[in-house]
Order: structure tokens, then sequence, then C-alpha cells
């Protein structure tokens, strides 16, 4: 089974920027949509960005659009999630998530693989 491994998070300044990675752990992410969710404390997991297999199909909330970008670099089985302009009602535990279910990939309930979640902190 393929294990999602997040990294990148850290304290950073608003306006400033992150770049999350997301490596594969036993399986390959191959011919899986990856996604981004976070989670701030005492509110629900939020759908951020996600990718297609390919890479051509990108999609992303309307609190992020135009600030963040998903990436992948299938070679070494790694999504990112490039973050600029931070806010700091980006403050949350970011997860990276393999889509394994049918659905939208806008819901957490499609995605039945997830990482442990790293912490971002913007400061204002």
């Amino acid at each position: 089974q393929v294990q999602p491994v997040e990294s990148g998070g850290g304290l950073v300044q608003a306006g400033g920027s992150l770049r999350l990675s997301c490596a594969a752990s036993g399986r390959t992410f191959s011919g899986y949509l990856m996604g981004w969710f976070r989670q701030a404390p005492g509110k629900e997991r939020e759908f951020v960005a996600a990718i297609s297999w390919s890479g051509s199909n990108t999609y992303y909330s309307d609190s992020v659009k135009g600030r963040f970008a998903i990436s992948r670099e299938r070679a070494k089985n790694t999504v990112y999630l490039q973050m600029n302009s931070l806010k700091p009602e980006d403050t949350a535990i970011y997860y990276c998530a393999v889509q394994t279910f049918g659905g939208g990939s806008y819901s957490p309930s499609a995605y039945g693989t997830w990482g442990q979640g790293t912490q971002v902190t913007v400061s204002s």
C-alpha cells in the first residue's frame, strides 16, 4: 500500500512562501489523483488542491486559487504544493492524500490513504 509522507511545513510570516512535499513510501503514486487538504484547530478538514496522474488537470479551492500551485514529479514519486502570499488564515495541518474511491476530488471521502500531516503556521 502506498503511504504519503509530507514535509516542508514550518513557521512563516504573512506574505511569505513555503513549499510542501509529499513523497511516496512503499508503493508508488502511479495512476492516482493526489490531493492536499488542511485542517485548522476546531474546523473540519477542507480541500486545498488536487492534481491528476498526468498532471494536466489541477483543481483548487477558491481560498487558495492564484496563490498556491500543485505539481507532481512522477519520476520522483513526489507531489508538491507551492504556497505563496501566505495569510494567517492558511495556518493549519496540511495533509497529502491519495484518491482511491470514486466521487468528487474535492471531498475527503474520495481519498483512502492519508499522510500524517505537516504543520504550517503563518504569523501576522
